[in-house]
């Protein structure tokens, strides 16, 4: 990727040897802003080389202006310096929609390729007369349709979200292609340790999403925004709740996903890199209690095949 050596963002190599930019521009809100091509134009001016969307959020289409834009207005040189991903949505989580969804999400970006693409949940369901039912998840055919989407150079990399440790050893041990990222809700109030070991013994690059607890969001948490350690350590050290929580992901060796749609947030975000959290700031955050936010719940029925949600996480709860 030509944007490998954005000063301000670092990058981390997938097992693709493509690179991914630490931080990335998030799109996925229940209010999105009516600019967001704009916002998004802006975010690359600062710096931004990473923008994640979605097939369920429903901005793939401003994504893909964005990008336009962008190049048109020289914030780079080309849609090369910039690293796209989009996810599967549960409907087409089958080994035949696989292929046509990417297709479909390429045509609303206006793209050739993905730089990442990922199957959104471990989860896939048909709809029938406006009727959603859940039904088994083929992980091994939905991985091959992906698998395909890759060798057909679709996408550059293809990984999954919202994948369980349980779930990504299963994957791991049939994957033709293994995974390149997991993307999956991870702050200083939800660390999963478990999904991170994982990962990190199998090569696979861990992204957080709701890095900052998606606040203000239906299912999000105020558990990182209005932590008091943070709240102490940002105030000793000078910096926001906000930079203290993704510096500490940093040092994990995660990356993330941050949604703003404010400029001056947005550059704060980015003013993570030139600086280290103290082992004391470090053992403060250890001790904030943990607890999930996004619980999947609208995945759990009765008559589905995640009956609760200790199925649904393999007990990564």
């Amino acid at each position: 990727m030509a944007g490998a050596s954005t000063a301000s963002i670092p990058c981390v190599t997938l097992n693709t040897a493509h690179a991914i930019p630490v931080l990335g521009f998030g799109t996925g809100s229940s209010s999105t802003p009516s600019d967001l091509s704009s916002i998004i134009v802006d975010a690359v001016r600062l710096g931004y080389r990473h923008i994640d969307t979605a097939a369920l959020y429903g901005t793939e289409g401003a994504v893909g202006a964005a990008v336009a834009d962008a190049v048109r207005a020289g914030a780079v040189a080309s849609r090369g310096d910039l690293f796209v991903t989009s996810k599967l949505w549960i409907n087409d989580a089958h080994p035949d929609r696989v292929v046509p969804a990417l297709k479909e999400s390429l045509f609303r970006l206006g793209l050739d390729y993905l730089d990442l693409f990922l199957v959104h949940w471990p989860v896939s369901a048909t709809t029938d007369e406006g009727k959603r039912t859940l039904v088994a998840f083929d992980m091994e055919g939905v991985w091959r349709g992906m698998e395909e989407c890759q060798r057909l150079g679709l996408a550059r990399s293809i990984g999954v979200s919202n994948f369980s440790s349980a779930k990504m050893s299963r994957l791991l041990s049939i994957a033709a292609v293994p995974p390149a990222v997991n993307q999956v809700e991870l702050n200083v109030g939800w660390r999963q340790e478990k999904v991170r070991e994982v990962c990190a013994e199998n090569g696979v690059v861990v992204t957080a999403f709701s890095p900052l607890g998606a606040f203000g969001a239906a299912w999000g948490s105020n558990a990182v925004m209005e932590s008091g350690v943070l709240q102490d350590v940002a105030a000793r050290r000078g910096k926001t709740v906000a930079q203290v929580a993704l510096r500490w992901l940093h040092e994990q060796g995660v990356c993330f996903v941050a949604r703003s749609f404010n400029r001056e947030r947005l550059k704060q975000n980015m003013e993570l890199f030139d600086w280290e959290l103290s082992e004391d700031d470090k053992a403060m955050i250890m001790q904030i209690p943990q607890r999930r936010a996004c619980h999947g719940e609208f995945f759990v029925s009765p008559d589905g095949p995640y009956k609760s949600e200790e199925e649904l996480w393999d007990g990564d709860i």
